[in-house]
């Protein structure tokens, strides 16, 4: 049978893609710089090895012949996205996969030693031949596909999403943002003026920090037998569903920019752990795209992190890790003014969730540009800070580190990545109203730390469904509609505005 033939086939690239997951973990937490060069030849090869292996011609052939076996449902599941995944595998030569691995791994090395001092000139040279080695593989996956090549770039992190449906969305988001982020800083000053800012006064241990960080995973449901969490330059979760690594990174100053990070990543994590194991290899078995992705940690995060009930719960456990001292006279209140505190800021992983979208919607418009040819990347600079002073009334224009050297994707070549963040925050609300629907009483059981009522929708509906569903159909089945910015909007303007 020609689906036995893909299925021992998966299973090995399955074992492939495990070794890249784990060196690419160990590259970014543990291995030291002068690993570099040889750490970027060793994955360059795997990749192109990986890539011979799924793209090979004759799998065309096994792909014909398995449509037209008799397969169980789960089984023509598997067909399907494995024949999505080797028509866009097929776009690329292995002798492209092998340059472009080697060239994005020692961009984003050069990247974590000169981004601490916005060194963009010595930067610049290896991000042109990234940006180079884009726009050829979005011209080729274009041909192919027969789609424009910025929308060949987003199919590779969300199937079936278009640049022209994004920008629509974006364009109205952007519009209700910049009018709704002066209404909130106002509310917020009202309650500042009824309820001070209490302050941490406190130096923050970094390993009570990830000590109260792990107390918090286990609790939401992260299982340690299969992950852990440790420390990067920019926070991720990686590896295998079996082996999921997750990290953060900490300031001693304060906890709650690492901690809230950890929560973020946890969601990608629960994410990936709750996937079909038995059906693993299969890609339609894996996870559904970037926005999928981003919505459940962006779920984790933000609808249930930053609630009232959670801190009534996660605070007593703030008290025991990081000293009861620290937060004398501190209520949920308190914390809740700090974790739905509205700030205009330069750095996207630091920003709140009103003014985050506009950080995606400056990369988006970039990367458009960027792949068309229409901006040269020595140009870069200048135009993110025209469109930060636009959106966020803030200036980069000698500030490349909290520019455009901030984020990790343009060096490791993730383009088409970034509009997957603020999808995610629409899918994750959308969700959430879904949840309420269904458990009624999801905030008391979140103020007691049971999160097992959430998890088994999520599991039910989100988890379990991996990629056998497109992502309007996911949505669509799980929420009973469409995706639409109304669960968003309204959101915001319920925490913001009348809490």
């Amino acid at each position: 049978m020609s689906f036995a033939q893909i299925d021992a086939l998966c299973r090995r690239l399955e074992a492939l893609d495990h070794a890249q997951a784990m060196l690419g973990v160990d590259e970014a937490v543990n291995m030291p710089e002068g690993g570099g060069e040889k750490r970027a030849e060793a994955m360059s090869v795997l990749a192109s090895m990986s890539h011979e292996m799924a793209s090979a011609p004759h799998i065309a052939d096994w792909i014909d012949k398995a449509q037209s076996e008799d397969l169980d449902d789960a089984q023509q599941a598997a067909v399907r996205e494995f024949k999505r995944t080797y028509t866009n595998l097929t776009c690329l030569s292995s002798e492209f996969v092998a340059r472009q691995v080697n060239a994005r791994i020692r961009c984003e090395q050069l990247w974590r030693q000169l981004r601490p001092k916005g060194d963009w000139k010595d930067f610049l040279p290896t991000f042109e031949n990234i940006v180079s080695l884009a726009r050829e593989e979005a011209q080729r996956r274009a041909d192919v596909l027969k789609l424009d090549p910025y929308d060949a770039m987003i199919e590779q992190y969300d199937p079936g999403s278009r640049q022209s449906e994004i920008a629509r969305v974006f364009a109205d988001l952007k519009s209700f943002l910049k009018a709704f982020i002066p209404q909130a800083l106002d509310a917020q000053a009202q309650r500042r003026a009824r309820r001070p800012l209490k302050t941490f006064r406190a130096v923050f241990p970094i390993e009570r920090q990830k000590a109260l960080g792990q107390a918090l995973m286990q609790a939401i449901g992260f299982d340690f037998n299969h992950g852990r969490l440790d420390v990067s330059h920019h926070p991720f979760c990686g590896g295998v569903p079996s082996d999921v690594r997750m990290t953060t990174r900490y300031r001693t100053d304060e906890f709650l920019s690492s901690l809230m990070g950890i929560l973020h990543e946890t969601g990608h994590g629960l994410y990936e752990q709750n996937l079909p194991r038995d059906l693993g290899h299969w890609p339609s078995a894996k996870a559904r795209g970037m926005a999928t992705h981003e919505s459940q940690s962006l779920f984790q995060e933000m609808q249930l992190s930053r609630r009232p009930e959670f801190w009534a719960f996660a605070l007593p456990l703030a008290r025991k890790h990081l000293g009861a001292e620290n937060f004398e006279g501190f209520e949920v209140e308190d914390m809740l003014a700090h974790v739905h505190r509205v700030e205009r800021g330069l750095i996207r992983v630091d920003a709140d969730e009103a003014t985050y979208p506009l950080h995606v919607i400056l990369r988006f418009e970039l990367e458009q540009e960027l792949i068309s040819g229409r901006l040269a990347p020595k140009d870069v600079p200048e135009m993110w800070d025209a469109r930060m002073r636009d959106y966020l009334g803030l200036s980069t224009i000698d500030n490349p580190k909290d520019g455009p050297m901030q984020d990790v994707h343009w060096p490791s070549g993730a383009f088409g990545y970034f509009p997957s963040y603020t999808l995610g925050a629409m899918m994750a609300a959308q969700q959430w109203a879904a949840v309420e629907r269904a458990v009624p009483d999801a905030g008391i059981q979140i103020s007691r730390g049971d999160f097992t009522a959430i998890n088994d929708w999520r599991r039910r509906n989100i988890w379990s469904k991996a990629s056998t569903l497109s992502t309007p159909e996911l949505m669509r089945q799980a929420t009973g509609e469409p995706l639409s910015a109304k669960y968003f909007e309204a959101h915001l303007r319920a925490r913001y505005l009348n809490g």
